[in-house]
């Protein structure tokens, strides 16, 4: 009888620690990719952040610099920057449709609000 005891007691013991590592091994994964999910959405607000000063800077600054005084370099390094910005905003705004579960409305008021100069501080603030 003692020997069939202590095979319980052994078979119980190892399936408590096994329990323990897999689910404190499961809770690591799930805060890891909470973690990744942030920093993805703290990153879009940068994008969104950087993409609407850099299309003010362009529409108040460098676009009267080229067509007043006829100096079309800012417009060359201010709208280059700004594409790039453009396009990451608009890979972020999907990216965050696919992680908060926005709704298509969402999505499509973030993408027009791309091409208005104020508009992604208007999407950081009310959705983000």
């Amino acid at each position: 009888m003692l020997k069939k005891e202590r095979y319980y007691f052994v078979r119980k013991y190892r399936l408590n620690i096994f329990l323990k590592r897999t689910l404190r091994s499961y809770l690591a994964i799930i805060f890891a990719q909470k973690s990744i999910l942030k920093k993805g959405i703290q990153l879009f607000k940068i994008i969104s952040f950087l993409e609407a000063v850099s299309f003010i800077v362009l529409l108040c600054v460098a676009m009267p610099l080229k067509y007043i005084w006829d100096m079309p370099q800012l417009v060359q390094v201010v709208g280059m920057a700004h594409g790039v910005l453009f396009i990451l905003y608009i890979v972020f705004a999907i990216y965050a449709w696919q992680v908060l579960h926005w709704s298509f409305k969402k999505l499509s008021i973030a993408i027009l609000c791309s091409v208005v100069p104020f508009g992604p501080f208007y999407v950081e603030r009310n959705y983000l």
